[in-house]
């Protein structure tokens, strides 16, 4: 297939990136690397059927032509910092909803695709009272801009399945770990003991309790539903993507230190904000089911846990100073 990936240099873009020039499909990879980091295409720039246009996708002028010769797109540009709304709301709704909007506007006018995939998040669940969370879960009452500003983007998404004839795969994300990660807890944590050994602060109460997923998962999951989507006639299609299972902060914090090697390591709590979150907008327990991605045949192959542990792996050996 020929195939456009918005943020294709990023965490979970490049490694779909690889994934899919490992198929022989043409990719063309738009990102103006405000978080995405060339490195992160190192292999993939020695494959000839990859392209990389450095260029913004709220700017379709830029890139939009090459919409035309493509046969599905991969929408996974966004700026992943979910705290960052905390202080700096506009940057969510810039990165996220008007993106988007230039995207799809871009798709309607032009004469390529009108099939998009879109990397959603479990945060668009806010705080639900079932867990695990199906997809048809409601209302969706996100507690973030971040939350707020994606699902605000699967409903422009489904808006134009209904009005403009586009079909849209929407895969609503745990939390995705791995290497080239850039943000998060495990990068966190291990910054903190990098620069004292002996001594950790671990925002919230540490009872926190999360979802994680491998990139490994997270990617063949992607490619797996994908798939599916496309033999399928729906307009709109939406999929939890995730583990079966959770894992605390705090035990996240001791996975970390026992993958650094260390030992003796004073671990303090600051107790958070708003009943023990590391900070406002903190999601503080989640959890998704999975059964309609397994009703198709996907399975994750890793739980929480162990994504935590081969994430904490990779990172250290990524930069192991």
């Amino acid at each position: 297939m020929r195939i456009l990936v918005t943020g294709g240099a990023g965490f979970i873009g490049s490694h779909l990136v690889d994934a899919l020039l490992a198929r022989r499909d043409e990719v063309t990879v738009v990102d103006n690397l405000s978080s995405g980091k060339l490195r992160n295409l190192n292999q993939a720039v020695q494959n000839h059927n990859l392209s990389f246009v450095k260029a913004d996708v709220k700017n379709p002028s830029e890139w939009g032509k090459l919409l035309n010769e493509v046969d599905l797109v991969f929408h996974f540009a966004a700026n992943p910092e979910v705290r960052a709304g905390e202080t700096n709301p506009k940057v969510h709704f810039d990165e996220n909803l008007v993106a988007t909007f230039q995207l799809l506007e871009a798709m309607r006018t032009g004469e390529g695709s009108k099939k998009i995939v879109f990397a959603s998040t479990s945060t668009v669940y806010g705080e639900p009272s079932i867990l695990p969370t199906p997809e048809d879960y409601g209302p969706l009452l996100p507690i973030s801009t971040y939350g707020a500003s994606k699902l605000g983007c699967e409903a422009i998404i489904s808006s134009y399945a209904h009005t403009f004839g586009f079909r849209g795969l929407v895969l609503r994300l745990g939390n995705i770990v791995g290497s080239r990660g850039q943000h998060g807890v495990i990068i966190d944590l291990i910054k903190k003991l990098r620069a004292n050994n002996k001594f950790l602060e671990v925002l919230g109460d540490g009872t926190q309790n999360k979802s994680y997923v491998h990139i490994s998962d997270c990617v063949e999951a992607t490619l797996f539903a994908t798939q599916s989507f496309l033999t399928s006639k729906d307009r709109i299609e939406v999929y939890n993507l995730s583990s079966r299972d959770q894992v605390s902060v705090g035990r996240i914090a001791e996975i970390v230190i026992e993958e650094m090697g260390l030992h003796d390591v004073a671990v303090r709590f600051t107790g958070g904000t708003d009943g023990g979150r590391g900070w406002l907008g903190d999601v503080k327990i989640m959890h998704l089911s999975i059964e309609r991605l397994e009703k198709i045949g996907w399975s994750p192959k890793s739980n929480s846990e162990h994504a935590v542990e081969l994430a904490a792996q990779e990172l250290l050996r990524e930069s192991p100073c």
